[in-house]
């Protein structure tokens, strides 16, 4: 099949993936009156006397706004919001269909942190929570650290955070198949944009033994950081002080990570891995090195963020059960011992008898994936003192 044509095709004849449905009927005088005027002053009058009550009486408890900028969509970069309108469609139906998660679609005309960040902010009210999509780094790290701030809403971005959940779940699973643990692992993450510094960031928060970064510039470190978000890394990562390419980063690797840019890992540098070496080229839709070249060159374990080959690392196991379980609970944080909750209740989900090179991850349409998360997740979010009911 053409995707493309076949999508294209679809989307004219959809005109759109969303539409709203109402949950009370009005096809009586009774009905209208109790769904709006003047029953529903009733309500009204509540939530003005208590505004937690917006979760009682309104859809707010499971409603989240998925907003984007249109700078970094799906691969196709800086195409601008209405051009993103069908991806933020998509990721509400997947939100839908994965987590029973009511999501709208909001694509805001401005570049401008503090306008984008005010814009959100002002209208928290009508949320249970914020995924942000497709923002380009560095400032989606700025937009989310603002609204978490000024809203008592979870704010999570999915580029940034779902992509590193589903990334620990598959180096945890991968881990195990060749017998190593995380902490005597040494992990090199290609690409330092805000799925990179989240993936770094939460591999340094489950004890990861050392961690490289790579940027445009090679290995990321103290003197060569070039935003804040790569300075605070450099704090915890690059232990034993090297300097480099990606060459001098995968020698003596235990795991790679990429989200950079495709075919930019040759055979001789898996081949300088440690043995036992784990790939996880997440480039799409060209990965970093392509599967069948991975292990010719010894890899053990290789994902991709693609559909076509084995262990895909797919944001679509996390997201939708991340914010189920947030919701469930009122949480007013999507925070870290949550995230780490839901990656390893997604590598569970692999039983020790299934496990094996080609099968670390569960299939996105396993429907013990959505529950077992959204269940880890509110559980995490009690014990971390974030859930409000």
């Amino acid at each position: 099949m053409d995707y493309s044509k076949e999508s294209l095709r679809l989307h004219y004849e959809w005109k759109g993936k969303l539409e709203v449905t109402p949950r009370a009927t009005v096809s009586t005088k009774e009905e209208l009156s109790l769904a709006y005027t003047p029953g529903v002053a009733q309500p009204c009058l509540e939530i003005q006397r208590d505004p937690n009550l917006s979760y009682e009486l309104t859809r707010r408890w499971n409603t989240v706004a998925v907003v984007t900028d249109g700078t970094a969509v799906l691969g196709l970069g800086d195409i601008g919001p209405e051009a993103g309108m069908p991806v933020m469609e998509g990721k509400c139906v997947l939100f839908k269909a994965f987590g029973d998660v009511d999501a709208i679609p909001l694509c805001v005309r401005s570049k401008n942190v503090d306008e984008i960040v005010d814009c959100i902010a002002l209208l928290a009210g009508s949320f249970g929570g914020v995924n942000l999509e497709d923002i380009a780094a560095p400032r989606c790290f700025e937009i989310e650290r603002k609204l978490k701030a000024k809203t008592d809403i979870p704010i999570f971005h999915d580029d940034q955070h779902g992509t590193a959940v589903v990334c620990l779940a598959a180096v945890t699973n991968a881990l195990k198949i060749v017998g190593k643990e995380l902490r005597d692992s040494v992990v090199t993450i290609c690409g330092a944009g805000s799925a990179g510094v989240a993936i770094a960031k939460l591999l340094h928060n489950v004890g990861v033994k050392e961690l490289l970064l790579i940027d445009r510039h090679g290995i990321v470190t103290k003197e060569n950081a070039d935003n804040p978000a790569k300075r605070a890394l450099a704090e915890f990562t690059n232990k034993s002080g090297r300097s480099g390419s990606i060459a001098d980063a995968l020698s003596g690797a235990d795991v790679f990570i990429g989200v950079s840019a495709p075919g930019i890992v040759s055979q001789d540098m898996v081949r300088s891995m440690n043995p036992g070496a784990i790939v996880m080229a997440m480039s799409n839709p060209t990965p970093e090195i392509m599967p069948d070249l991975a292990k010719e060159a010894g890899a053990a374990v290789v994902g991709t963020g693609r559909s076509d080959f084995p262990n895909q690392i797919n944001n679509v196991l996390a997201f939708p059960g991340i914010f189920r379980g947030a919701l469930d609970v009122r949480a007013s944080d999507i925070n870290e011992e949550m995230k780490i909750a839901a990656a390893y209740a997604l590598a569970g989900l692999v039983g020790e008898s299934e496990l094996s090179p080609e099968f670390i991850l569960p299939q996105a349409f396993d429907e013990r994936v959505g529950p077992t998360v959204a269940a880890a997740v509110a559980k995490a979010a009690r014990k971390s003192g974030v859930a409000r009911i």
